[in-house]
């Protein structure tokens, strides 16, 4: 049961990290009016989504690596910017911040599993 809701809360949370990255940088609060070149930012988050959506033990290890990344951005963007791109920083920091504790959380259990 625990398993479960760790794996659904690491899916939920990177495709919800997903879409934020696109909206931010199309619509939301672009760098430049129409959108930038940042949209690309959301592409290193779909080489996992297959694996995560799976239940890849793999998958999990190094994509926990890979959305450090995007906790940084939003630190950065967070302290650097105000009004939207404020909040919209703050949504990637708790976005990035579950998918980390829950990825760290299911490769434990299966790990336990084993």
């Amino acid at each position: 049961m625990f398993l479960r809701s760790l794996y659904l809360s690491s899916c939920t949370s990177l495709i919800v990290l997903i879409f934020l990255c696109l909206a931010w940088e199309l619509r939301l609060a672009p760098i430049q009016p129409g959108g930038s070149w940042l949209i690309l930012k959301c592409v290193p988050l779909l080489a996992p989504l297959f694996g995560i959506l799976h239940g890849r033990r793999y998958t999990y290890q190094w994509a926990s690596m890979l959305i450090l990344l995007y906790f940084t951005e939003g630190v950065v963007r967070a302290s650097g910017e105000t009004g939207t791109s404020q909040w919209l920083a703050a949504g990637e920091i708790i976005l990035s911040l579950v998918f980390f504790c829950s990825a760290i959380g299911y490769v434990r259990r299966i790990g336990r599993q084993a």
